[in-house]
């Protein structure tokens, strides 16, 4: 009895000093709600060159409504319809969507990924043996679905493909996959997809690196800790480079894409062409703007960093709502877009108190000039 009351004790005073971190940064006046989803948990944002913003939300036992929708006058509307967006079968609707992106030419793509629990990278909840995986490429000037690949060459049983991103110079898409610790690399010309990379130094998560809150580690119930591999990614504006780390790392990584693009490399040559940026800490999203930054976003200290060209990390914000911010998306008006999905909050991380802050929001804040 004496060692119960201790440990909650120990955990009452952590979780004390993890909300006091928190309320000593200040509100940045620069910061805007984009969006509010009171229980609804946000996780991909993208938005287009003409500022029609899209925001998707994942199925994982949570309070859940739509899969994707677009932001109209401060409300959720389910996008393309309300079809895709109910229950039915997987092929024509959606399963769990993952992240959302919108290309260089206004395409929205979606990643609708159901992971089976091997690759999962939030441990097993009762998922399914084998994962559904599917991305959609819609035409936002008709709102029309253009193409589905479903990744028939996947291992289904062990990907869990997490963020995408479009190279229409080359016609491809590159994911991660932190379920195999892989990039897959799609042909969108024949949907046919290959894995590169696979369980190496620069894809695999640090077992060292543990996430943590003012001494409050994330940890599973066996005492192992939360760990991501190869999870945000990005792509450069010209298409010639493509940025990526694991969660559990705190080393960004970049390869130019010609390398990517060429299927003639072997594993061990590929590796090699690939790039040390420097140590940028614990990331979750990644993006790209026109000017090259590459956009971080860490829950650890409530921030959105960007690495600019000449090699210099730049705090853009800091504040204490950005409660595990995920994924990001820039307008045409030259704001960012970022989603806070709160996961370290969840009651799996903290001995089953939910922790999580309504309403989940979408930020927004102006780009560095």
């Amino acid at each position: 009895m004496f060692k119960r009351l201790l440990f909650y004790f120990l955990f009452a005073h952590l979780l004390c000093s993890t909300m006091q971190a928190q309320e000593k940064l200040a509100l940045d006046p620069k910061l805007e709600v984009a969006a509010s989803f009171g229980a609804y948990r946000p996780i991909g944002v993208s938005a287009t060159s003409t500022n029609r913003l899209f925001v998707s939300f994942p199925k994982q036992n949570k309070d859940y409504r739509y899969a994707l929708t677009e932001i109209i006058d401060g409300k959720s509307i389910p996008y393309p319809n309300e079809v895709w967006n109910s229950q039915g079968d997987e092929s024509s609707h959606f399963v769990n969507v993952q992240d959302i992106f919108v290309d260089a030419q206004d395409n929205l793509w979606v990643l609708d990924s159901k992971p089976s629990t091997s690759g999962s990278i939030f441990g097993p909840d009762g998922a399914a043996p084998t994962g559904q995986f599917k991305l959609l490429k819609i035409d936002t000037k008709n709102n029309q679905i253009a193409r589905i690949y479903t990744f028939d060459d996947l291992d289904k049983a062990k990907s869990g493909l997490n963020d995408v991103r479009i190279d229409l110079e080359k016609n491809l898409a590159y994911l991660s996959d932190p379920g195999q610790a892989a990039i897959i690399v799609l042909d969108l010309q024949s949907g046919n997809s290959r894995k590169v990379l696979e369980k190496s130094s620069f894809t695999l998560a640090d077992p060292e690196v543990v996430i943590s809150y003012s001494g409050i580690d994330m940890r599973y119930k066996d005492g192992k800790p939360f760990l991501s591999h190869v999870n945000g990614i990005a792509l450069s504006h010209d298409f010639n480079y493509f940025y990526f780390k694991p969660i559990n790392k705190k080393h960004l990584y970049s390869i130019a894409t010609k390398y990517l693009a060429d299927d003639t490399l072997s594993q061990s040559a590929l590796q090699g062409k690939v790039e040390d940026m420097g140590n940028v800490g614990v990331t979750h999203g990644l993006l790209a703007d026109r000017n090259g930054n590459i956009y971080l976003t860490t829950s650890m200290d409530y921030s959105i960093k960007y690495l600019s060209p000449d090699g210099q990390i730049h705090l853009l914000t800091q504040d204490p709502r950005l409660l595990w911010p995920d994924s990001l998306g820039i307008d045409g008006n030259g704001y960012l877009y970022f989603s806070c999905a709160q996961l370290s909050r969840d009651p799996q991380w903290n001995n089953g108190i939910d922790r999580v802050e309504l309403p989940y929001q979408v930020y927004k804040i102006k780009l560095p000039k």
